[in-house]
């Protein structure tokens, strides 16, 4: 889990999200506190923030947790640099040339630190009160020099025997001739002990692991920067490149397992697009037992699916759920995982696990794909459930107490056992009807015309939910409607075996019209029929005004018209409305 929190942390750094960066390797650190790699990562997100008290507290703890390591070291004299304690910068950077005296890094730094010092004039007092400059006075100066293959050669060039006799006599004069003549600084070093050469560049911060870094912090010191790094030309794009950073064992094993499980994984996914799939989780697996990715356990569980082996991709994607918890995996993977043990499920015929999973998916991740899944599941669960609840023998019981119910006016009892016979059997039009006769006692007349239009649509020729649908029209004083439905009944009424039940609605239904507009002006009774839109529907039918135009010459020609049924039902509408007066 640590491992890849550092990642995280790295990819920050490289990202310069030097907060995010280090908020990352903090929890690293709680995770595993004896890790000097993780506070010397830290150290460096906090010197590029210039945060260099901070810096240099992570950079202290990495020297005491592995004091043999040059990089510490390094990340010490930048936090020290940083502060403004220039001296023990500079023993920090020796330290780190005498762990690694081919660290380029500690040798650029420390250069830069000498100029610093001797731009200062004085060391810092807390170290001692001598001077840089003072080393050139030593007895054996041209010994020492004569003995070094690197400063034998600049004995016999006088001008620079010239410059350091100056240097010797007034120190001053070494910030002036140490910026125009770098062997200066090299001849400083060899009397230290420091074998150096000076880069041309001095980046000082990275990330010590394998992964990309973002450009380091530079030195603070602009002035020194400019005397050590010529200007470069206008429009150039070159870019100094950091230095490799060191690994340490563990590092180095854990990026070569991962180097080792990606090569497995791309067998693995190369073997799954041939639809071999045995040889696919073989590659994957192999790459979980070298590298803990989840990915690699969802692959696999990926390739067990097209397989077949729907419970093998289960206990892959709950394996990779558990450990994908402990790492703070990518809550899309996480839901990843989760929709499959959904899809695994539901081709189990498991369709309540498969809900199940696919809803915790679609709280870690929400996609299309997934909620169309839990839809659809949900749907065939809902059918299934109601498939399972069919019984035409405990629907008979039902609806045998319904009308038990109903003879005892006991309404809400019947609705209640009509209701279970719809359930036990939803085809059989009789529970809605006798569910439909119940509401109607109950004044429940919307609910009655819904039930009535269930009982139809099962069977058309079902007279009885007709009539029952008739009633409650009537009962709610929608007459046109009841006499509609009457109209229908009669067509769909075989033999004629209803005929006279349904003639008396339709009477009623006309009576009850009659009688709303008994005492009405003729006046009013424009004013009603303009508020009709069915009626001036029917009065501006083409058709009809033809009929009613030849009916006013010749009444008994209405007689001949009413014979077709749908004439007949508009000629009724007319009369029940009082456009047309038969007295």
């Amino acid at each position: 889990m640590a491992d890849g929190l550092k990642a995280e942390g790295n990819q920050a750094f490289a990202a310069k999200n030097f907060d995010q960066a280090i908020e990352k390797f903090s929890q690293a650190i709680e995770l595993e506190p004896t890790n000097h790699v993780l506070y010397s990562n830290r150290s460096g997100a906090y010197a590029s923030k210039k945060d260099f008290a901070k810096a240099l507290e992570d950079a202290v703890k990495t020297t005491e947790l592995k004091p043999d390591w040059a990089k510490g070291w390094g990340r010490k004299g930048s936090a020290l640099h940083g502060v403004g304690e220039l001296t023990k910068a500079a023993d920090a950077y020796e330290q780190a040339l005498k762990l690694d005296p081919t660290n380029s890094q500690a040798k650029s730094d420390l250069a830069v630190v000498t100029q610093k010092i001797a731009a200062n004039g004085a060391s810092n007092p807390k170290r001692s009160n001598s001077h840089p400059a003072d080393c050139f006075k030593d007895p054996v100066l041209i010994p020492k020099m004569a003995a070094n293959p690197k400063t034998r050669k600049w004995l016999d060039d006088p001008e620079f025997m010239a410059k350091l006799q100056r240097i010797i006599e007034n120190p001053k004069e070494m910030l002036t001739e140490i910026t125009k003549d770098k062997r200066l600084i090299e001849l400083y070093c060899v009397l230290q002990g420091i074998d150096m050469e000076l880069p041309e560049s001095t980046p000082t911060n990275g990330v010590d692991s394998n992964m990309e870094e973002a450009p380091p912090y530079r030195n603070p010191d602009p002035d020194l920067q400019q005397a050590n790094h010529p200007q470069k030309a206008p429009g150039s794009k070159e870019e100094a490149v950091p230095d490799p950073e060191d690994e340490d064992e563990d590092a180095a094993s854990s990026r070569k397992a991962k180097e080792a499980a990606e090569a497995e994984k791309k067998l693995g996914t190369e073997n799954y697009k041939k639809r071999q799939f045995d040889a696919a989780i073989e590659h994957y697996s192999k790459a979980w037992d070298l590298h803990k990715d989840i990915t690699y356990l969802t692959n696999m569980s990926a390739a067990k699916f097209e397989k077949g082996d729907f419970e093998g991709a289960i206990q892959d994607c709950k394996k990779a759920i558990e450990e994908g918890r402990e790492v703070l995996a990518d809550f899309k993977i996480i839901a990843k995982a989760f929709g499959r043990i959904g899809t695994s499920y539901e081709r189990l015929g498991d369709l309540p696990q498969a809900i199940v999973n696919y809803q915790k998916s679609l709280t870690e991740h929400r996609t299309p794909d997934v909620l169309n899944k839990l839809r659809a599941a949900e749907k065939a669960q809902i059918k299934a459930e109601k498939e399972a609840y069919i019984n035409p023998e405990e629907a008979e019981k039902a609806r045998e107490l319904g009308n038990q119910k109903f003879k005892e006016a006991d309404w809400p009892g019947a609705v209640e056992a009509y209701s279970e016979m719809t359930k036990r059997a939803p085809n059989d039009p009789r529970g809605y009807s006798n569910r439909a006769a119940a509401l109607i006692k109950l004044m429940t007349f919307p609910g009655a015309v819904s039930d009535c239009n269930e009982a139809i649509k099962i069977d058309p020729r079902f007279i009885r939910a007709y009539l029952r649908k008739a009633q409650a029209y009537f009962a709610m004083k929608e007459y046109t409607k009841c006499f509609d439905v009457c109209t229908e009944a009669m067509e769909h009424d075989e033999g004629r075996v209803n005929h006279k039940e349904i003639e008396q609605q339709q009477e009623k239904a006309l009576q009850a019209q009659y009688a709303g507009r008994d005492g009405e002006t003729e006046e009013e009774t424009m004013e009603r029929i303009q508020r009709d839109p069915e009626i001036m529907g029917i009065l501006q039918d083409p058709i009809m005004q033809s009929i009613l135009q030849q009916a006013k010459g010749d009444p008994s020609a209405l007689q001949e018209h009413m014979k077709n049924a749908g004439i007949r039902s508009k000629i009724t509408k007319l009369i029940a409305a009082g456009v047309i007066r038969t007295r």
